[in-house]
Parts: structure tokens; sequence; C-alpha cells
């Protein structure tokens, strides 16, 4: 599944590097081997602050603006990595924060994208002291449109009842069942919304699970 997230991130065409933030603990030196292997950059962290991880990847590669894909989205689609990181573009410098992860969203949920510049990154990983938020990576800076500047970027038509995220079974099912219709990895998340409708019964997959809420 990493494999694919990668893969598909990496098809993105404005962005410049895809790093793997890994943590550091032994059993994630698979994750490592499979960097290498494949010749992606990986980052090794601390497993609970995940905040940190990702501000020490920055920090290590150099990045003045962070995109952030989870390792839980194996339908991520390029276009639209790139359709955020273009509307952080466009604002020419006036958003510290893009994504389509602000609720209500419109999107499916397994396609989150977060662009962050860098220097709120860093004023988050400073300045937050709650640790679960901490795990959530950007929870300070949702919490605090007071000090961020942040645009949600939405989509015509509203899919943010559909579940392509993967943390059960029964969600493991769900996508294998879509990468088997089409037999290969190119397809965008528009072909799949497309699948679904003349397949609906394939969302009956997952549809009972409910998402671990974010904390207070």
């Amino acid at each position: 599944m990493l494999y694919r997230v990668v893969e598909r991130s990496r098809r993105a065409r404005l962005l410049d590097a895809t790093i793997v933030a890994t943590t550091d603990k032994p059993s994630d030196d698979l994750i490592e081997e499979l960097c290498a292997a494949n010749g992606w950059s990986c980052f090794r962290g601390s497993e609970a602050d995940v905040l940190d991880r990702y501000f020490r990847a920055a920090q290590a590669f150099e990045a003045e603006v962070v995109v952030r894909i989870t390792s839980d989205c194996p339908l991520i689609d390029p276009a639209l990595i790139d359709k955020i990181v273009q509307a952080y573009s466009d604002a020419e410098g006036e958003m510290d924060y893009v994504t389509n992860t602000i609720r209500p969203t419109s999107f499916p949920r397994g396609l989150d994208v977060e662009v962050v510049r860098f220097s709120a990154l860093e004023r988050a990983w400073q300045d937050d002291k709650n640790v679960e938020w901490r795990e959530h990576v950007t929870l300070y800076i949702k919490r605090h449109p007071e000090l961020f500047r942040s645009k949600s970027v939405s989509n015509g038509q509203d899919y943010s009842w559909m579940r392509w995220t993967v943390d059960t079974p029964e969600d493991l099912e769900f996508v294998r069942r879509i990468y088997a219709h089409f037999g290969h990895d190119r397809f965008s998340w528009g072909d799949v919304v497309l699948a679904l409708e003349q397949h609906p019964e394939w969302l009956a997959t997952n549809r009972h699970v409910q998402q671990k809420a974010e904390p207070i």
C-alpha cells in the first residue's frame, strides 16, 4: 500500500521531491529497506510526535513548503495533489496552509492533501503543547485561524460520505476491489467515482466503518 501511495504521489507534476517520513522503531526498518530498493528518500523520527517527525524531515531536506500525504490513502490522485499545490501557489504567498481536509469537505475521505508553509509548520512545532494534536501534525494550524492564513479547496459535488482511506480490513477489501477493477494504478479519482456509480454495491464494503474522531 505504501508503494502505491508513493508512486502515485510521485506522478504529481508540482512536487520537487517525495520523502517517506517513517518512525525510528526497528519494526519500520522494512520501510527504510523498501525506500532504498526503490530509490526513494527516507527520514526516520518519532513514532508518537508526528509533528516533530514532519518538521525534522522538512528541515533535513530544506523544504520551503511541505505537502502532506498520509500512507493510508492508496487512491491518492496526483492531479488532485497538483490542484491543491496550485491553489497554494496561486495565493502568491498569502496562505500558510491550503488543503481539502477542512471539514466539511466535499472529497472522499482518503484523498487528503495538505500544503503547509515551512514557517507555519515550524511555529506549530514550537507552540503546540498538546500531545494528541501533535500526533495529527496540522491540528494546531487548523485550530488557530487567528495565527495562520488558511484556504480550503472544495469539489463541486459532495462525495465526503465515501470512505477511501484504509484503517480496517473492510477498507482494505474495498481498495483491493477498486484496483482489481482497473487492473493498473493509473486511474484518477474521477475514474473511481464513475466505477462506483456503475457498482454502488461496492460502497457497502466499508460503509459501516466509523472514522476516529479528532482529539479536542
